[in-house]
């Protein structure tokens, strides 16, 4: 029987404010009356002047400020702030900043209004999953596109004790809204704009290279962003380019890969991010060069799973149509590592400081978290990612 979509629900209340010199209009979206927390993470905001043109749209508010967000926000961080906000008051928080901020201040967002230990919004091994009822309304200041956290309702975090990564999602924690300033990635450097389009192009990915189900809408609109961050990217990544063109499309295409429209009806996979966070707990690895490391041999090892999604990965998005199937699916990985190569990504473990006797403990850690049966069917064991692991480490293109 030919497989279909599933059914679904798609909601998604954001309101997204794209453009130039969308900060001065920051007053237009957060009521009068609030008293707000401005959330960042490290100095560019405040280095760069973005900070400086949040407080001034604001200077009518009676504002406060938590920096110090991590690049893998932590809850010990994040705990800090829920402190601040009980203990002064505030009842609206602005996220100034890329996806590692906008997870932090969703997870404090509905940790200031959670009843009982915050952590027990938490599964896999470190709460009881216990479901958000309320969260502090918030919007967003993007300045480096990667997460598409602007524009859905999921946020990451980090515990040092469990040592563990964790995500959750509610739909009390969308943004009101989110101001997307192209020009705000201008002060951004290689690296970070060479992560910020790596994770939208996995963020797709993972949302793609399952097996068919008819969702023609979902796959077209797929394969069509991924053209885009394959045409853009080796340009993005040139932080002396201030192309707004092209510094659009960047930021644009990122919000989209993951607020969801790519998801709805169909399967999805985020086996290479439940294999990559344990990277990052391991080390501290970037999040997308954990990605990149890892998808080149997550689609070796699983090539007979996702065979028919590859071969249309490899003719639809890569124009690969010559030779047998096999071939258009070898030729396709290949092309993916370069891609990612001319980005300046890792495309195996060994570029992200990862050895041999780390897989053991790499392993020991997707059992404890609970990722014993993920992928798209559920069938990807700890043998398997023992050996998407094992394979990681030292393939060589």
């Amino acid at each position: 029987m030919t497989k279909a979509m599933s059914d679904f629900v798609y909601y998604n209340p954001v309101k997204v404010i794209f453009g130039k010199n969308k900060i001065e209009e920051l007053a237009k979206h957060i009521p009068s009356d609030k008293k707000v927390l401005i959330t960042y993470g490290g100095g560019s905001v405040k280095r760069f002047g973005t900070l400086d043109r949040v407080l001034d749209a604001l200077k009518d508010y009676d504002v406060g400020e938590f920096g110090g967000i991590e690049a893998n926000p932590t809850y010990e961080t994040c705990i800090k702030a829920v402190d601040k906000i009980k203990a002064e008051g505030y009842d609206y928080l602005l996220a100034v900043g890329g996806g590692s901020v906008i997870d932090g201040t969703k997870f404090i967002a509905a940790a200031a209004e959670f009843d009982g230990d915050p952590k027990h919004i938490f599964g896999k091994g470190v709460g009881k999953g216990l479901p958000v009822k309320y969260a502090v309304p918030f919007g967003t200041v993007l300045t480096l596109p990667a997460t598409a956290s602007e524009m859905n309702d999921g946020a990451v975090i980090n515990f040092k004790k469990e040592k563990a990564k964790v995500s959750f999602s509610n739909w009390r924690v969308f943004p009101q809204f989110s101001i997307l300033e192209p020009e705000l990635t201008y002060t951004l450097p290689k690296r970070q704009l060479a992560n910020g389009v790596t994770d939208a192009f996995i963020h797709i990915i993972e949302q793609y290279l399952t097996y068919p189900v008819n969702g023609m809408a979902q796959d077209e609109f797929a394969e069509g962003l991924m053209r885009v961050l394959i045409e853009i990217g080796p340009d993005v990544v040139d932080e002396d380019n201030h192309d707004y063109m092209l510094r659009s499309n960047y930021m644009w295409t990122a919000t989209l890969a993951l607020n969801r429209i790519l998801s709805r009806g169909v399967p999805g996979d985020w086996s290479t991010h439940g294999l990559g966070h344990e990277i990052t707990v391991l080390n501290d690895t970037d999040h997308a060069r954990s990605l990149s490391a890892l998808l080149p041999a997550v689609m070796i090892v699983r090539k007979l799973k996702k065979w028919d999604k590859l071969v249309q990965y490899a003719e639809k998005v890569w124009g690969v149509t010559e030779g047998s199937e096999e071939e258009k699916i070898d030729a396709a990985i290949l092309k993916t590592v370069a891609f990612f190569k001319s980005l300046g990504m890792p495309t195996n473990l060994a570029e992200v400081g990862v050895e041999a006797n780390d897989i053991a403990t790499l392993v020991d850690q997707l059992e404890a978290h609970g990722k014993t049966a993920i992928s798209e069917r559920g069938d990807q064991t700890l043998d398997v990612s023992r050996e998407i692991y094992r394979q990681a480490l030292t393939l060589n293109f």
